[in-house]
């Protein structure tokens, strides 16, 4: 936690810009606080319900009591951790409501920047996607639900940097990361693991299509498919 000679106003000569400790790998002990505890709130390490203190996830990260403290106010303001006012925090319990309320505002906005992005996609665009892709594959002979699941995310931000629509696609990116949990639970059967494959495989070749109309077809049963398996799983 800061002192409180940190808010004490600096000799504008010598005072020098306030800079994050970084870690080897570029990036802030913050950052490395939050995507390990993001992780294993996602995969269910952390289990819905189970409550966390400061202590705990210094311990499970290496790392300090401010970067831990930062991360799990973050996590809070996405929704992942709820905070105890002098007890810690909580993790988010799972909401059916939540997951299904998630999935009726991708079909909206989902359907739209496949659309998009079927018009304006570049040739980069889509051989980035297809990079993504192909990624999966590897994933999926694994058995890496973990990975997968990173991958899924990577293939539509992906598809939605191509949309050329800044603001939907930061729209669609909170909407894809507050879905991650439930993605996973939706995951666990491995018949799944290649039933996404064939849908993401399916929209690609839509978009590489240009094809607007079957680019809306693919991702729309991509999202119902999605909405059947959360409601098993839930």
């Amino acid at each position: 936690m800061p002192n409180d000679t940190a808010f004490e106003t600096p000799n504008a000569a010598t005072a020098a810009p306030a800079v994050p400790p970084m870690a080897a790998d570029g990036r802030s002990l913050s950052e490395r606080a939050y995507e390990a505890i993001k992780h294993d709130i996602i995969t269910l390490r952390l289990r819905p319900g189970e409550t966390l203190n400061e202590a705990q996830l210094m311990q499970s990260t290496g790392l300090g009591r401010t970067p831990v403290h930062q991360a799990m106010h973050r996590l809070a303001l996405e929704g992942l951790l709820v905070i105890l006012p002098r007890k810690g925090a909580m993790v988010a319990p799972v909401s059916l409501n939540d997951a299904l309320e998630i999935i009726d505002v991708r079909m909206i906005n989902e359907t739209y920047c496949v659309e998009l992005a079927a018009r304006a996609a570049t040739v980069d665009d889509l051989a980035a996607i297809e990079a993504v892709l192909a990624r999966s594959r590897a994933a999926i002979a694994a058995r890496d639900v973990a990975a997968v699941m990173r991958i899924d995310r990577d293939f539509h931000l992906a598809i939605s940097r191509a949309s050329r629509n800044q603001t939907l696609a930061e729209l669609l990116r909170g909407l894809h990361e507050r879905s991650l949990r439930f993605w996973f639970l939706a995951l666990s059967t491995p018949s799944h693991l290649e039933g996404v494959y064939e849908e993401h495989l399916e929209l690609y070749e839509a978009l590489a299509a240009h094809d607007g109309e079957r680019a809306h077809r693919a991702i729309a049963r991509h999202i119902e498919e999605f909405r059947t398996h959360i409601l098993k799983a839930i």
